[in-house]
């Protein structure tokens, strides 16, 4: 079954660009193109559709109120953004908006694969309301005292960079809503960013601010009084430490160690999301695991038809981070199940995820994946030195 694309764009020109050097598409893609964000609503409103590319400065409805009507009305949409550096205010005004963001003049084999990967990413979550719940999402929630922080941060006259992108880089949340933007072709960066501090220092002291203080890029969690909330945030954080630490003594480059601290840092953000938007069948998934004796994700299963792993995963690639960083989410509990058959991000995540939970009492071995380590040839080596990983902080 092929997917339909929709092409927004004020421009004839562009559109029948567009159209020309996208005809080798056909075979996987229907693809629509118009002129009109008005008449994009009504194809909308005919037709089902997968993705929907939208310039920005189009006159009677612009991208931003375009994609404000998508977003009501058809959630599961992938919202993308296709629009000139000169409309800088506009794009960050549509931060809450976009899935993601492209610039013009776009590379067609970066336009392509932002669209396939965007209508492969769908395939991640079957349940039609789950697809709808997240894809709605327009940021996560930080903890409420590192979100202060930050706040208080920005808005103080001796407040610097890098203590910004030092509050930031302990909070999933934060973390993950800065790095959609800053790894939008908007920035023209020749590859993905995946450390914090870099990716504060790239935006800039007057983006930080605007984006915090006006445009509200964060948000804080409303659940205090879930007792969780703070274990999720103390065992992500320590997760990303203790990754970033495997990863520094298996040898791996400067690059590879920051983004696998990245990736332990969010590998429980599916759990933030059913934290925050589906508190009551997320505790009733958090019983059934404890009556049962069963792992959190089989028991999430049941509950939801899926795992917190793929609802983190469908997000975060969702947002365009790093195919790592995706990988690295979805297979943080089974990687045997990834095509990777090497030591990565996605093996130093799963090797800290246990030995984290080692440290609140349970039994580490339990939830190591033995035959993907059996065939990286790494099992006894880690069964040896679970205590130094969890101590090496």
């Amino acid at each position: 079954m092929k997917n339909r694309i929709l092409f927004v764009d004020d421009e004839p020109n562009v559109l029948e660009g567009l159209r020309r050097i996208l005809r080798n598409m056909r075979p996987q893609w229907e693809m629509e193109f118009t002129a009109s964000a008005r008449e994009a609503l009504d194809l909308l409103t005919a037709h089902p559709f997968e993705v929907v590319v939208t310039d920005m400065r189009m006159p009677g409805m612009d991208g931003c109120q375009l994609l404000e009507k998508v977003k009501r009305m058809c959630p599961q949409i992938v919202r993308i953004i296709l629009s000139g550096h000169s409309d800088k205010d506009l794009i960050l005004s549509s931060v809450g908006l976009a899935h993601q963001f492209l610039s013009k003049p776009c590379e067609i084999e970066a336009l392509k694969a932002t669209i396939s990967r965007a209508c492969a990413m769908q395939e991640m979550l079957s349940d039609e309301f789950l697809v709808k719940v997240v894809s709605r999402i327009d940021s996560l929630p930080s903890l409420p005292s590192l979100y202060e922080e930050v706040v208080e941060e920005v808005n103080s006259e001796e407040g610097t960079l890098e203590r910004v992108a030092e509050i930031i880089a302990k909070d999933a949340g934060m973390s993950a809503k800065l790095l959609q933007l800053v790894n939008s072709s908007f920035f023209g960066l020749s590859a993905k960013v995946t450390n914090i501090h870099r990716a504060v220092s790239l935006l800039g002291t007057e983006t930080i601010k605007t984006l915090v203080l006006s445009v509200k890029i964060f948000s804080q969690f409303d659940h205090p009084g879930l007792p969780s909330v703070s274990k999720l945030w103390e065992h992500s954080l320590s997760t990303g430490m203790i990754a970033k630490n495997i990863a520094a003594q298996q040898g791996l480059g400067q690059n590879h160690i920051d983004e696998t601290f990245t990736a332990g840092l969010l590998h429980d953000v599916g759990k933030l999301i059913l934290l925050d938007k589906m508190p009551e069948k997320f505790a009733e998934a958090s019983r059934l695991s404890a009556d049962a004796c069963r792992p959190i994700w089989e028991a999430e299963h049941s509950v939801f038809g899926t795992t917190h792993a793929q609802i983190g995963a469908y997000l975060i690639g969702l947002w365009g981070l790093s195919e790592t960083l995706v990988k690295a989410i979805a297979f943080h509990h089974s990687p045997g199940k990834s095509s990777d058959l090497s030591f990565s991000p996605l093996t130093a995540v799963h090797l800290a995820d246990a030995a984290e939970h080692g440290d609140q009492g349970e039994d580490n071995k339990d939830r190591l994946d033995i035959e993907y380590l059996e065939k990286l040839g790494i099992s006894a080596k880690i069964y040896e030195n679970s205590a130094t990983l969890r101590d090496s902080i």
